[in-house]
């Protein structure tokens, strides 16, 4: 109910909600394009993903590479990783935070 006993205009919260849902649509495509950094052991090895965590590059610098110490090299490369994608999930709350926010309480809509 609305305040002063009106019923709401199911109309307008449809068109709303399919509009939150295009805004969605749109701020996940261009998570999806968009990439971010992560790096490890001081940018010796470097991860770049997209906004929705995709693995699009690593960049292993020739110094970071000891054939008798690949457990440091895979740390390094898990650590990048990591990094990378938690800016992309920093990324993702700006990007869909506000959207996500805007669809709670609506039955049946994502977020």
């Amino acid at each position: 109910m609305i305040p002063g006993g009106g019923q709401p205009n199911m109309q307008q919260l449809l068109q709303q909600a399919q509009k939150m849902q295009q805004d969605l649509a749109r701020a996940q495509e261009e998570l999806a394009q968009t990439e971010v950094d992560g790096q490890a052991g001081g940018g010796l090895v470097k991860a770049t993903v997209t906004g929705s965590g995709e693995l699009r590059g690593l960049v292993i610098d020739p110094k970071a590479v000891d054939p008798d110490d690949t457990e440091t090299l895979a740390d390094l490369v898990v650590a990048a990783v990591q990094a990378a994608n938690e800016n992309a999930q920093q990324l993702q709350q700006e990007k869909l935070g506000p959207l996500a926010q805007g669809l709670g309480g609506m039955p049946g809509l994502p977020y």
